[in-house]
């Protein structure tokens, strides 16, 4: 029997449900909170991207991004200085650039707490090419098991 996967759900897919510039990542994201529901994973967001939503202007918004997360039984994993060091390690190794720590602390945050896959739809620093690549081998350099970067897409066809 295959073991239910853990995700660690990243900033930008409590957005997504709530937007209408983009209706295929709109439908995925619903979809992927929908097999949430029933089951399918483990779910996880951070403390880091409750701190990232909190930025939200828009008070309606940030309640019903935040809504999703006790909704749908996420649980937070909390910050922890590993995953500070993982993530400052990933920018000294000019993985993701400084300036976009938050980006970093969310792949350190996935790594450190053994998760298996990061959802997320950031193409700037995160389900990119060069930063899967480099997690990988970072992590691997590190003793970290692999973790995989993908978008609701990707996860919801497991």
């Amino acid at each position: 029997m295959i073991k239910k996967p853990s995700i660690y759900i990243e900033t930008t897919i409590f957005n997504f449900p709530f937007t209408d510039d983009a209706p295929q990542y709109r439908l995925d994201t619903l979809k992927l909170f929908e097999e949430i529901k029933m089951g399918k994973f483990y779910p996880y967001t951070s403390e880091y991207v409750i701190h990232e939503l909190e930025e939200t202007i828009d008070i309606e918004k940030l309640k019903k991004m935040k809504a999703l997360i006790t909704d749908y039984d996420i649980k937070i994993l909390q910050k922890t200085d590993e995953t500070l060091q993982l993530a400052n390690l990933y920018i000294s190794m000019g993985m993701i650039p400084i300036k976009f720590l938050p980006d970093a602390l969310h792949i350190a945050s996935a790594t450190v707490h053994n998760i298996d896959f990061i959802v997320s739809l950031n193409f700037k620093h995160i389900v990119k090419h060069k930063t899967i690549i480099e997690t990988e081998l970072i992590n691997a350099r590190e003793g970290y098991k692999r973790v995989f970067i993908h978008t609701p897409s990707a996860v919801i066809q497991l």
